[in-house]
């Protein structure tokens, strides 16, 4: 059994060697060359323990971010209607067709769960056009094919919520989800903390998807010859 006091010792240790390295100006200084003022954290409130910390400000994006999604009945509320006037890094867009576009979901079950979508701001599936129900499904299989060789899936999850009822979250944009999947890629997490753990940023995804999917979406399905 470990002894309180000598964690304490070591971490207080751990706290004295930063300190020294920063007045031994052993990081990185100004843009004027002088070594940044650091402030000893000793002189801080808190106390030191065995935990260090990840900081991920990027998440404030979650935090903040509406997610009543009580207004997206108007088009003008709709985030994906507004996506394609964004640029494709800062909408998250994979890929844009002619009647419909391929994107990143905001809040995603799994690594590199897409989103097709048509431009049109419809609900339903009987609402779309023959030209946009033809694309959907071809959009939804080079998805596919384009994940294949991104990140080897074992396998998908495809659908759409019809809905509010039915479970879609934006129920009056309609959306087909494409959720990549892998054995063991489920855990604890979502059932005790409702938190998926997610091991790449979006920006990240979207640009590895996005530079292969001219390049290998109009290639033969990998999977065609195991058929």
């Amino acid at each position: 059994m470990t002894d309180n006091s000598t964690e304490s010792t070591k971490t207080e240790s751990i706290a004295n060697d930063e300190v020294n390295a920063m007045a031994n100006n052993e990081f990185t200084s100004t843009e004027n060359g002088e070594a940044p003022e650091i402030e000893d954290s000793r002189s801080l409130a808190g106390i030191p323990d065995g935990f260090q910390r990840l900081w991920t400000p990027y998440r404030m994006a979650y935090i903040n971010g509406d997610h009543d999604r009580g207004s997206d009945a108007d088009a003008s509320q709709c985030p994906f209607c507004a996506a394609p006037s964004h640029t494709d890094e800062e909408g998250l867009i994979v890929s844009r067709g002619e009647n419909c576009f391929v994107l990143m979901n905001l809040f995603p079950y799994n690594s590199g769960h897409l989103l097709v979508c048509p431009y049109r701001h419809v609900a339903d599936y009987t609402e779309l056009t023959d030209a946009e129900r033809i694309e959907i499904g071809e959009l939804t299989a080079r998805a596919m094919r384009v994940l294949r060789s991104v990140s080897g899936p074992a396998g998908f999850n495809l659908g759409m919520n019809q809905g509010e009822v039915a479970g879609a979250g934006i129920a009056a944009h309609l959306h087909q989800h494409v959720v990549p999947r892998w054995g063991g890629d489920s855990n604890f997490f979502p059932i005790i903390a409702r938190t998926k753990a997610i091991p790449q940023l979006l920006e990240d995804a979207r640009e590895l998807l996005a530079d292969a999917w001219d390049r290998v979406g109009s290639e033969e399905d990998p999977q065609e010859g195991k058929r």
